[in-house]
């Protein structure tokens, strides 16, 4: 049987965990908003509408941060149309989805609803169809304590204080020529620069994020970021990355592989961000934000938009997630907290029915899906320093990457606490033995081993009348001998590792 070793030491550190790590993401896209977080006709709706069962388990997954309104579809929308009177407001084609937005739910329903689930808001502004000051119309509405027209108007419509909106996108995936507006990198980054200025007159205090690369496949990636950095780079906070794997080419081992392209894509941003610093002579360092990632069957896609005319919020993009997904969801997040000195907010998209941990059926229940326990158990356990770890693993062959390692990790070291937790995925189809070598944290015990495997039933998903069929399940803890422990991870599995210091 083939084995792996791994090393932890405290003196090894990439960096703090930023909690807007484990963000996720509401957009106005099929049943993500309606009939996911809102729903008024629910027998367990609250007064504003906004489902209580979601809530919950928003609360339970742990979300740090939601990015709101999109996505593709802020590249068309007017924030306008969704404050004020719900009976006043205008009926839109959105014709980044085809589908008809009432806009009964909008920017002061979506801050309620955050302040109800204890998340951050992040919002976008539409750099596609309209420009400069649209950007800074929503930001006073948003963030001006009032003595002016929009501030005022917000307080006329019921929030007496600003919302205090920290963080920003500048528009959405405009590289991609399916984007309403779609621009050059020139033409985004002149925009881009533009607007960044101008909301910061408004509001030094928010923190902004240009768009880069829609992915790393993308004809344009590298040279737009390069592009669209020249001219922002002393204006943003962040550049965006996004990245979605899709598993519908039957590739399981490959697609057990995807964080190795992840890894890849955030060392190739923070290279060509750097190389822009140097060329401007910048010594801060741009971190990145990782705010559209999962699991996708995005190969569905077409055929989810043809089926239909112009309708109101038709089930869209609501995949069921099977075990091997969850792994590699799980696998997804180990990438992000390596990546914690360059990585500061990341987003899951999407958080109810559209590719969403959660799942709700209209006037009926919500369930977890397989996905939403790594993610859970991550933004719960992972606190403190993130450690660099040196695994000596076995390897395996895939079609799109190589030969990549059997074994991925992650580790954390809670300095008030004493603590330790390890994330470990064992991607092979066979148990793995790990000996995990604890030096410079002597005095350790193992407290719980948590493992999803889907080894035994890869294709297992959650669903309404089985909701709890893929659930991580508690395993044997091990015998720490001196600055020694060995573990063995389950085919095909995320794993969570806690130690505590002994009694």
């Amino acid at each position: 049987m083939r084995a792996a070793r791994l090393t932890i030491d405290p003196a090894f550190t990439v960096g703090p965990v930023d909690r807007r790590l484990f963000g996720s993401f509401v957009e106005h896209l099929g049943r993500c908003v309606y009939g996911g977080i809102y729903e008024p006709g629910h027998p367990g709706a609250d007064p504003l509408g906004l489902r209580r069962d979601v809530l919950e388990l928003t609360r339970e997954l742990g979300v740090s941060m939601v990015r709101y309104p999109g996505g593709n579809f802020v590249s068309g929308y007017r924030w306008e149309d969704g404050v004020g009177p719900v009976d006043d407001r205008p009926r839109r084609l959105d014709l980044a989805w085809k589908t008809i937005e009432t806009n009964a739910f909008g920017l002061d329903e979506f801050m309620a609803w955050a302040t109800a689930a204890q998340v951050e808001p992040m919002m976008a502004v539409n750099l596609g169809t309209r420009g400069v000051q649209e950007a800074c119309d929503l930001l006073e509405y948003a963030n001006h304590p009032g003595g002016t027209r929009l501030s005022d108007l917000r307080r006329a419509h019921g929030a007496q204080q600003p919302y205090g909106v920290r963080l920003w996108c500048l528009g959405n995936e405009l590289d991609g020529p399916w984007q309403v507006g779609h621009k050059t990198a020139e033409e985004y980054g002149r925009l881009a620069a533009e607007t960044a200025r101008a909301m910061k007159l408004i509001d030094p205090s928010i923190s902004l994020v240009a768009c880069g690369s829609s992915g790393r496949g993308m004809p344009t990636f590298a040279s737009w970021e390069a592009t669209v950095l020249e001219h922002t780079y002393e204006q943003v906070d962040y550049i965006s990355a996004h990245s979605y794997y899709d598993p519908t080419d039957g590739d399981r081992a490959s697609l057990l592989a995807s964080a190795v392209d992840m890894d890849q894509f955030i060392t190739e941003v923070v290279a060509t961000a750097d190389h822009v610093a140097a060329r401007l002579r910048q010594t801060r360092k741009l971190k990145i934000s990782f705010d559209e990632w999962n699991v996708w069957y995005q190969s569905r896609v077409q055929g989810d938009l043809d089926a239909r005319g112009w309708v109101e919020a038709p089930a869209l993009l609501e995949d069921d997630y099977t075990a091997v997904d969850a792994v590699v969801v799980g696998d997804l997040l180990i990438t992000l907290l390596r990546h914690a000195d360059r990585v500061g907010v990341a987003a899951q998209a999407q958080l109810a029915n559209v590719i969403a941990p959660i799942r709700t059926r209209t006037g009926g229940p919500a369930w977890r899906q397989s996905i939403f326990h790594p993610f859970a158990l991550t933004a719960r356990h992972a606190t403190g320093t993130v450690l660099r770890t040196e695994p000596v693993s076995p390897h395996y062959a895939t079609k799109r990457y190589g030969d990549v390692p059997v074994l991925d990790t992650v580790a954390l070291h809670d300095e008030e606490s004493g603590g330790l937790t390890v994330f470990a995925v064992n991607r092979g189809t066979d148990a793995l033995p790990v000996e995990i070598d604890l030096r410079g944290l002597s005095g350790l015990h193992q407290v719980q081993h948590l493992s999803l495997a889907a080894g035994d039933d890869p294709d297992a998903v959650n669903t309404e009348a089985e909701p709890d069929r893929v659930t991580p399940r508690e395993l044997p803890t091990a015998t720490v001998d001196g600055d020694r422990c060995s573990v063995r991870l389950p085919a095909i599995s995320w794993n969570l590792l806690r130690f505590a210091p002994r009694p």
